[in-house]
């Protein structure tokens, strides 16, 4: 019998990369416009519309035209405010699944996924990098490139940079496995930051692993790798701050969909083997620096 808690039930680990981004691509649209319809039936602000990217050259820089965006892109609807965009996480929160364990440390495959901006021109890259959990060799990596449709709000970035990332997602030759987001899940003042908000609509096993505890408390790990403490909304456990090197800062780990905390650290420590970012976070925003540059050469 279908699992009914989230939307991408053929999202699992283990189906095919076809399925997979076939059925994330019609799920991510009805998830959202359902979302928001609901939100407008319940008296909440008018939803947003669709945010169609004109054709076309870049503004102030002629000779880089942007590519061509895919369906998910250009037809995803997304708030029109402020107040929309809570709402909406307000909305889509209780479809957070907090009680599987996810998929094994040290098997399978992980992806990365990042962002980079041009603010000048309101263009934001997402990549995508597939490794092999074991070796930390590189399986497949896509990028995305397209307009920023959302303003910086604390609290809302997801709105600025899913979009892309799901086009990033979607261009992958092969199932991404588990998902590590350079961000938040439920370490997040909602309780649905970036992590969760992406494994919600694709339906996949997604954590976030953040460089700064934003704006949360915890008291100093021990000094050795695998030391951590619990990250403190008041008594609340959010996620931890995890030493992933001797003597190093620690970075910040939370769940964000279909994945434990014990098993969202191990998966991270493996991923840190030689550096304080997992190597998943290291190799995207190398990927999605490097296309930017190129796009607005």
């Amino acid at each position: 019998m279908a699992d009914t808690r989230y939307p991408g039930n053929c999202c699992r680990y283990g189906a095919s990369s076809s399925e997979l981004f076939v059925a994330m691509n019609s799920v991510i649209r009805h998830v959202h416009t359902n979302m928001i319809a609901r939100l407008r039936d319940e008296g909440a602000p008018a939803p947003g519309r669709v945010r169609e990217v004109p054709p076309g050259p870049l503004p102030r820089r002629p000779p880089c035209p942007l590519p061509k965006l895919d369906s998910t892109m250009t037809t995803l609807p997304m708030p029109a405010d402020e107040t929309e965009a809570r709402a909406l996480q307000d909305a889509l929160r209780p479809r957070v699944v907090l009680d599987e364990p996810g998929p094994p440390a040290g098997t399978g495959r992980v992806t990365g996924v990042d962002v980079a901006y041009d603010d000048e021109r309101d263009v934001v890259v997402a990549a995508a990098v597939v490794l092999d959990e074991a070796t930390l060799d590189v399986v497949a990596e896509a990028t995305a490139v397209g307009r920023v449709t959302f303003p910086y709000i604390p609290g809302l970035l997801a709105f600025r940079e899913i979009p892309t990332v799901l086009a990033a997602l979607e261009s992958l030759p092969t199932d991404p496995g588990l998902v590590v987001c350079d961000g938040y899940g439920l370490a997040h003042p909602r309780r649905f930051g970036l992590a969760s908000h992406l494994g919600v609509l694709t339906g996949l096993p997604v954590i976030g692993v953040a460089k700064n505890p934003f704006t949360f408390s915890y008291e100093q790990p021990g000094p050795r790798r695998g030391d951590w403490s619990p990250l403190l909304d008041g008594e609340e456990e959010v996620g931890r701050a995890l030493r992933t090197q001797d003597g190093i800062k620690p970075v910040f780990v939370s769940v964000g969909h279909r994945t434990g905390l014990d098993n969202a650290c191990g998966h991270t420590l493996l991923l840190a083997r030689d550096f304080r970012q997992p190597e998943t976070t290291r190799r995207a925003d190398a990927l999605c620096r490097q296309v930017l540059r190129e796009a607005t050469a």
